[in-house]
């Protein structure tokens, strides 16, 4: 069975296996209460540059968090499809499952990296820490991804196609 496992598969498990719950559990933070969601320690850089930058009233800064916590839940919702994908034997060798594995790494990437640079510029060395551990984990998955050969056909297949060559008998 472990032969039957390819690397971004594995380390894509290992990835929902933090991001799940972990994001689950700061987006339902935020939609239980916007602001003092949005200003717990996983946001605290998006609610600083908010805050500070752009200067948006109440009602849009509520707005922002819940638009947050919808990217969050979304790439949650793709690792969690991932998941199912992945433990279907025969999805997982054709690597059908690498493209919710793909849009969960995407979005989360551009979500992660939007926090490095909102604290950087706040100022905040602890979510920027946060955020770019998170990014260089998505990241590390993405590369290895690319650089994964692509699923292979069963042997089963390539034995029959030989046969039907076109030979002089």
């Amino acid at each position: 069975m472990a032969k039957h496992w390819r690397i971004s598969s594995l380390s894509g498990a290992l990835l929902a296996a933090y991001f799940v719950p972990a994001w689950t559990l700061i987006a339902f933070k935020i939609m239980v209460s916007p602001i003092h969601g949005l200003y717990d320690r996983p946001n605290i850089s998006f609610a600083l540059f908010v805050s500070d930058h752009l200067q948006l009233a109440g009602t849009a800064t509520v707005r922002f968090a819940w638009l947050l916590a919808l990217g969050r839940m979304t790439v949650v919702a793709f690792f969690a499809v991932f998941l199912v994908f992945v433990t279907r034997a025969a999805i997982r060798k054709s690597g059908g499952c690498n493209e919710a594995l793909g849009m969960a790494l995407a979005i989360g990437s551009v979500i992660s990296f939007a926090g490095v640079l909102m604290a950087s510029q706040a100022g905040e060395t602890a979510a920027l820490r946060m955020h770019a551990a998170e990014l260089l984990m998505m990241l590390g998955t993405v590369i290895v991804m690319l650089v994964e050969a692509p699923a292979q056909k069963p042997a089963d297949a390539s034995a029959g196609s030989a046969e039907l060559s076109l030979q002089q008998t």
